[in-house]
């Protein structure tokens, strides 16, 4: 409902000034009309728009200024309009006066704080002089070891400013005060408290994971990782022989095989996805980071879970941390990729070719003056082909028009991939997280469903930000924070011709590999709200327990 601010009495009106305005004797006034009845007109029928509401900062001395001006730049960063003045009551009360006395004038929406130490006679002085709330915030001093803070508490009576002792808190009560009345405060009130509490699942994330080192130490020092990966490292020797076709990607190995999809299906084609511990980079592989591929399969594992209610996903069972037993679909040449805000540096990013001058991409028609990093106005898709000579942007309609999918089949998964990133990123903002953009895949099983396959919103296939410092970094023109995985790789930069691949690389030093596993585990506990499990064995061996169970637990695994 349209809210209506009427313009304060001017202070000429005002008791406190009668004697210092009233120099000549008052003109008589003309006779007055004859009484009307006032008509009651409702708020909701003016059409006066909202005007936006200004915050006066009174100071008593120059020497305040530097505290007050805290104060102001908490206030910008909530929205909200502030001047800083000097009005000592004490050494000028009819120039504080006159200063008062032109805000109250202004038609617009005031909150008005005061800063003055010592003795605080200017916040009792203010409130005495204007009907709008009135904040004090006296600096500290230990020159009298904080007494002097007892002339902000007690006031006489029928004086009432609030007494707030930080700056943010001044600024945090004035946009509360004024929220409720003005929406868009309100709303920067709120984006404001969710930051503070985003940090706090940040920092209780730091924390806890910080405790897990002993766990991450033992695993490397025993050599319990999983690099590489054999059908007989996966299966039993009796079902390797069931094998059809083996994948090796940079993380994951794929083994098709032929078993029970626990839907009666006891001789359907299905997939053991085995999610590596290995960290890559180029071209070569790094390290092993234990439980990287844990974190990996069950971020995966639980979002496929958590997703089902939108579209139907190709997971059969998870026998294993590192494991997922999955329907084998047959995948569309093209990659879902759904963005939140404008960012990135590969040549498929939105933000490198926006920068380039690029300005319809994937179809899409962006304006002018956008930032990097910047939130768009709407989640956008754009996709990508799949092809050996690396991934190309494409336009939907080309998607249909080069016959990489039919038009239905297209309406299908574009339908999936937005509402998979709208419910993601909700989840994420609900943890402390920024999801900003991720690709999903999508393919068809032997029954004709299409299928959400590979993964979805790992730590490896989505770029997520810390969202407690986006606004504040971002406005400064600082790139979001995030909880980085690539100083691994720039040691390797640093220390060695990483693409010479005639030498070997130097081992990774061992507090960075036991601190990159700490942040994929970091990550998998931010994302997911859970707690990490380290109670299931790590590497080969264990693997290999784990999928022969399950491989043993129908008839008829042999082809």
């Amino acid at each position: 409902m349209p809210i209506a601010f009427i313009p304060a009495t001017p202070l000429s009106h005002h008791p406190l000034r009668r004697a210092t305005l009233q120099t000549t004797r008052p003109r008589p006034l003309a006779p007055s009309p004859p009484a009307r009845r006032a008509r009651h007109v409702p708020l909701a029928t003016m059409s006066a728009a909202p005007l936006k509401p200004l915050v006066p900062i009174l100071m008593g001395s120059g020497s305040d200024m530097k505290y007050c001006s805290k104060i102001a730049d908490a206030l910008t960063a909530l929205g909200i309009d502030s001047e800083l003045r000097i009005a000592s009551a004490h050494k000028i009360p009819a120039r504080l006066l006159s200063v008062i006395e032109a805000y109250e004038a202004c038609p617009r929406p005031k909150l008005y704080i005061a800063v003055a130490g010592r003795s605080n006679a200017l916040s009792g002085m203010l409130d005495c002089a204007v009907t709008a709330p009135v904040i004090s915030c006296p600096p500290y001093s230990d020159t009298f070891g904080g007494a002097d803070l007892f002339s902000s508490i007690r006031m006489p009576s029928g004086v009432a400013p609030a007494l707030v002792l930080e700056p943010a808190g001044a600024a945090l009560l004035a946009a509360k005060t004024l929220g409720v009345y003005d929406p868009q405060v309100r709303q920067s009130v709120a984006t404001l408290q969710k930051a503070n509490r985003d940090r706090l699942f940040i920092d209780d994330a730091l924390s806890v994971t910080k405790t897990y080192a002993p766990q991450i130490a033992a695993v490397r020092e025993a050599a319990q990782t999983m690099v590489e990966t054999t059908p007989s490292l996966v299966f039993a020797s009796a079902a390797a022989a069931t094998v059809s076709a083996v994948r090796n990607g940079k993380v994951r190995d794929q083994y098709d095989f032929v078993g029970n999809d626990n839907a009666g299906n006891e001789k359907a084609n299905l997939v053991a996805l085995v999610t590596t511990d290995r960290q890559s980079a180029f071209d070569r592989v790094l390290a092993a980071i234990p439980f990287k591929g844990a974190v990996l399969n069950q971020t995966a594992a639980w979002w496929f879970e958590n997703t089902r209610h939108i579209i139907p996903n190709h997971v059969v069972s998870v026998p294993h941390p590192n494991v997922t037993i999955a329907r084998r679909c047959k995948p569309f040449p093209v990659e879902f990729v759904v963005r939140g805000y404008i960012t990135g540096s590969t040549d498929t990013s939105l933000w490198k070719n926006y920068s380039n001058g690029v300005r319809n991409y994937c179809g899409i028609d962006f304006p002018e003056g956008l930032a990097k990093n910047q939130k768009l106005d709407a989640n956008v898709l754009t996709p990508t082909t799949k092809e050996d000579a690396g991934d190309r942007p494409i336009a939907p309609k080309d998607v249909v028009a080069e016959g990489l999918m039919s038009q239905a089949d297209w309406d299908t998964c574009a339908k999936a991939a937005m509402s998979l990133f709208e419910y993601g990123q909700k989840v994420a903002g609900d943890n402390g997280l920024i999801l900003v953009d991720t690709k999903y895949e999508f393919g068809r099983d032997d029954d004709g469903t299409i299928r959400l396959i590979d993964e979805v919103h790992t730590p490896d296939s989505s770029r997520y930000w810390l969202s407690t410092s986006y606004k504040a970094r971002t406005s400064k023109g600082e790139e979001p924070e995030n909880i980085d995985k690539e100083f691994l790789r720039l040691w390797f930069r640093d220390n060695c011709d990483p693409y010479d691949k005639s030498k070997e690389l130097p081992d990774a030093p061992a507090d960075l590999v036991d601190e990159l596993s700490r942040r994929y585990i970091m990550l998998y506990e931010l994302i997911t709200g859970q707690s990490f499990d380290f109670s299931a064995e790590s590497g080969p061996s264990a693997i290999a327990s784990s999928v022969d169970a399950f491989v043993a637990s129908f008839a008829g695994a042999s082809r």
